[in-house]
């Protein structure tokens, strides 16, 4: 254990990954501490609000929004003062926001409803500037081969930032119940310690070498190679990958928001494919059911306590089988992974819609509840599994590897800006859908599932095992041929990850013509 603790305290990459880990668990926490936060009476009567009001959906939704913008600022801040100062300037921001809502309603319970607006707001601006600068960062400060390993165990960690919320949320109900204001305070002050701990040891890290050289400060770009790859400084090849980031930039252009969604120009089609990713992740459903859990199992015929539990079962399980999100991202690729996690989803909602209907109609129909409740939840536990496999880590990673330096950080701000408008949509409309659909909102889920997936096999190029020019060749070539379809360019080569030979034996084959469990062992 000594050892480890001091292989994490001097090596770099090891720090950034953990850095990076625990700053994205923030995203999950605010998502697992809003689900009970939702269903306390003290909470409710604080904010002057019923549990059916459309209130409950805007103080959750709103966050979002903020999000949104905060994903422009940090952007723009990561570009011109750089990606560590982003980040600490987030990370500030969200514990303000945090504060803000622990105070909502304290002592004085007029205007605490603004007040909690202004919080969740605040908050947001915060989340959504990490959930744009800490993607870009992790992944330039990555190798090609492991790019989606790295993000992807960095969202396991989201996963269990969202137990962790869960949890302690579960705990004080439990304990103290839920006409006790602390049942909800609690989980929002245990949440400050993301941002504190994190902003303390965030100058421990090095400096994006890419943004250094964007910058044109090549001393410190070597400095943070060598920090970063300390083997490199001894063997002359971070010096080779200095010359390659130098001479890379020196061909890319400037890029604007206005040039990026200006139909025609080289940025884009990338930014195109950006922009769906989250829509399509936001169709899948599972930003309602992260933050309405406990809901969607009582639609299944699940008591309130019954559901609460198997809401933290759910999101044990979505953390536990995460692991196979970052064995099989690179293995794999992004592609194959989100179109076959897309066919297993729909066909998980089409029969939770059967099993909710059965459930409702259990006492017309004689059939036990119990006997359809748990296939159900069964089902609700594997689609949940297929998500974080498929769609939770992709759609934040493509957009780190298809767009230029120039425009990297401002294609990541598209990004979050689309999730958080897209969620919500999704978080606000929710609650009106259970109130007046039911258990048919499991059937909406699958009919955007099928959409997402069938976009997804279109027009989504494998981005993974290629460096960031080889995947900025597909849109080069995309607007030779005339067509986005991945099919049509290069004869369909982006719809698999990169066919190449090792160096040391001819015969040894990497990408998808390698063996799978050869490609899995190598992530391990």
């Amino acid at each position: 254990m000594a050892n480890f603790v001091k292989s994490i305290w001097y090596d770099k990459q090891q720090q950034v990954v953990l850095f990076a880990s625990t700053a994205i668990a923030l995203y999950g926490y605010d998502q697992g501490m809003m689900s009970l936060i939702n269903t306390n009476y003290d909470y409710l009567s604080t904010m002057d609000i019923s549990s059916d009001s459309p209130l409950v959906g805007v103080l959750v939704s709103v966050y979002y929004l903020g999000c949104a913008v905060g994903a422009v600022i940090a952007s723009w801040w990561a570009d011109t003062r750089g990606r560590k100062s982003g980040m600490f300037l987030c990370l500030a921001t969200s514990a303000i926001g945090n504060l803000i809502c622990f105070l909502a309603g304290l002592g004085v319970e007029k205007g605490a409803f603004w007040v909690m607006f202004a919080g969740r707001v605040v908050m947001g601006l915060g989340v959504g500037g990490i959930d744009s600068v800490v993607p870009v960062y992790s992944s330039e400060l990555s190798e090609d081969e492991a790019r989606g390993k790295a993000l992807a165990q960095e969202f396991q960690m989201n996963i269990l930032g969202l137990n962790m919320a869960f949890a302690i949320n579960l705990a004080v109900t439990v304990a103290l119940g839920k006409y006790n204001q602390w049942a909800w305070r609690i989980p929002i002050v245990c949440m400050q310690i993301f941002p504190v701990v994190l902003m303390a040891l965030i100058e421990r890290l090095p400096e994006s070498p890419r943004f250094l050289v964007k910058k044109d400060r090549t001393d410190d770009a070597t400095s943070a190679l060598n920090e970063i790859y300390p083997s490199g400084a001894e063997d002359d090849s971070n010096k080779q990958k200095l010359d390659e980031l130098v001479d890379n930039h020196g061909h890319e252009a400037k890029v604007t928001y206005r040039e990026m969604f200006t139909p025609g120009h080289m940025q884009f089609h990338p930014t195109m494919i950006t922009i769906m990713g989250q829509v399509n992740q936001a169709l899948t459903g599972y930003g309602a059911i992260s933050v309405y859990g406990p809901q969607i199992f009582e639609l299944l015929g699940f008591g309130v306590t019954d559901a609460e539990f198997l809401t933290q079962g759910n999101y044990l399980s979505y953390l536990g089988l995460m692991t196979f999100a970052w064995l099989l991202i690179d293995a794999v690729g992004r592609r194959s992974l989100m179109v076959t996690n897309s066919v297993w989803m729909t066909v998980c909602f089409l029969l939770l819609t059967l099993f909710a209907y059965l459930s409702m109609k259990s006492y017309d129909l004689d059939i036990p509840n119990i006997a359809v409740a748990v296939p159900g939840c069964v089902a609700l536990f594997i689609a949940t599994g297929n998500f974080g496999i498929g769609w939770l880590a992709q759609v934040w990673l493509i957009p780190t590897e298809i767009f230029p330096t120039t425009a990297r950080a401002k294609g990541t701000a598209v990004s979050v800006i689309i999730w958080g408008i897209a969620n919500f949509g999704v978080t606000f409309i929710t609650p009106v859908l259970f109130n007046n659909l039911s258990f048919w909102i499991f059937l909406v889920f699958a009919l955007t599932n099928s959409f997402a997936g069938l976009w997804t096999y279109v027009y989504q190029p494998e981005t993974g095992g290629r460096s960031f020019e080889e995947n900025q060749v597909f849109f080069e070539e995309a607007k030779k041929a005339g067509s986005w379809r991945v099919s049509k360019v290069r004869d369909g080569a982006y719809r698999y990850l990169p066919g190449k030979k090792k160096d040391d034996d001819e015969n040894d084959l990497v990408g998808e013509r390698a063996p799978l469990l050869s490609r899995v062992r190598d992530q391990i």
